[in-house]
């Protein structure tokens, strides 16, 4: 009985130990979820988000006309529980990868079938389910990157990627 008390006494404080020089780092770019049910589809969006912290983001930390994983970290990830429509395209139910190529004037979004990936160091375009084109606008300084989801309708929203001083919005339809 005492071994036993003992030997667990021992553990106990081993483990007390271990637990202590154990190191958790806190992640710079923290990680996020967003999500919004849109009529009957569930429409999530898990993502880092990398602060400003005084740098020049756009055709600075993140160039124009190059693919970018729209977040930090792992690639942001959108998952949609029906099939949706994406600035009216067609884009089957499923998780996906999401990327951009920003440019000045207009940014390609593009919705990518490998819905793990680190970064966009292993993006294959052949891989794509869809890419769209839409206009980035102005808006009120966003330190940290973020999603939003704003329902327009019963059936219809919004997402807004928003970092620095600009919007980038799109919009998503489903049916009922």
């Amino acid at each position: 009985m005492i071994k036993t008390l003992l030997v667990l006494m021992l553990s106990l404080f081993s483990f007390t130990i271990l637990a202590q020089n154990k190191e958790e780092k806190v992640r710079v770019s923290p990680k996020a979820e967003v999500m919004q049910v849109v009529g009957f589809t569930e429409v999530r969006i898990i993502y880092s988000r990398p602060g400003v912290k005084g740098r020049e983001i756009w055709g600075g930390l993140v160039p124009y006309n190059q693919v970018w994983r729209a977040g930090a970290n792992e690639a942001t990830k959108f998952i949609f529980s029906t099939d949706v429509l994406i600035e009216g395209k067609l884009l089957k139910a499923g998780s996906y990868s999401f990327f951009a190529i920003p440019g000045k004037n207009e940014w390609t979004l593009i919705f990518n079938k490998v819905a793990d990936q680190w970064g966009a160091f292993e993006y294959n375009e052949s891989q794509d389910a869809l890419r769209i084109k839409v206009k980035p606008e102005k808006g009120n300084m966003q330190e940290w990157l973020t999603y939003t989801i704003t329902k327009t309708s019963d059936t219809s929203a919004i997402i807004r990627l928003e970092w620095e001083k600009l919007r980038v919005p799109f919009k998503v339809e489903v049916k009922l």
